[in-house]
């Protein structure tokens, strides 16, 4: 009786683990992220589905991405729906299997003619960043071009139009995405043919979160799932993407 009442204990746990609501959350970042209950985001959307598969569901939350990444890494929140991957973040972010990838491209003012081609082309230019955004450590390390903070890319956007900043950077799709969502004119801006990385995008959970291997594991298995059944390519077709 006593054996039989463990193992149903047990399985009652199990249960509990498979059924669980994961916490996710991230900044708005359009098209992946969108403040927008009928079409939350690519990123909202793959990951809902995959863990959907596993038996989970998920609670979304969408706040400024240093607080979002803070979040995570104390394991106060389970997931960041949308994390480029650098070496510095693998001492306490555990990473998925990548679901989509960006082309990181630098953004200047519409008839500059400047062209990226390496670090060194960055020579002298102050770029405009965003506050613990994963731009690479070449980039980061790099001392040959200024690089103040700013909290988002509306703020550089304001920024590079006053000539305060000579670039910025974003990838493209997301940036004349948010750009044309705070009224700014798209026209005014021109992207660079180079870009500075492609970046996979993965789901991450903090080491300090005890299930975060668990998450990590039911969010690969779950994407497969939704490759293997078509839902993936059908998240994709309703923002445009392919």
């Amino acid at each position: 009786m006593r054996n039989l009442l463990l193992l149903t204990v047990s399985a009652l746990f199990s249960f509990v683990v498979q059924a669980a609501t994961i916490t996710a959350a991230q900044d708005p970042w359009a098209p992946f992220v969108q403040k927008d209950n009928a079409n939350p985001g690519v990123s909202v959307e793959i990951i809902t589905e995959a863990f959907k598969t596993q038996g989970h569901s998920v609670d979304f939350k969408i706040m400024p991405w240093t607080r979002a990444l803070n979040e995570v890494k104390s394991g106060k929140v389970d997931v960041l729906v949308a994390t480029w991957f650098t070496s510095e973040r693998t001492a306490f972010l555990k990473y998925s299997e990548p679901y989509l990838e960006n082309s990181l491209k630098f953004i200047k003012r519409k008839g500059d003619g400047f062209e990226y081609n390496g670090m060194d082309s960055l020579s002298g230019k102050t770029v405009g960043i965003i506050r613990n955004y994963g731009y690479g450590d070449e980039f980061l390390k790099a001392t040959n071009f200024k690089k103040p903070e700013a909290n988002d890319l509306v703020a550089n956007a304001k920024k590079l139009m006053a000539k305060r900043i000579d670039l910025t950077l974003e990838d493209e799709l997301v940036a004349k995405s948010t750009l044309s969502g705070a009224g700014m004119n798209v026209a005014d801006f021109e992207f660079t043919a180079n870009a500075l990385s492609v970046n996979p995008l993965h789901v991450t959970s903090g080491l300090a979160n005890p299930n975060n291997g668990q998450y990590i594991e039911a969010f690969n298995k779950g994407l497969a799932e939704i490759k293997a059944n078509g839902t993936f390519d059908k998240i994709l077709a309703k923002y445009g993407i392919q």
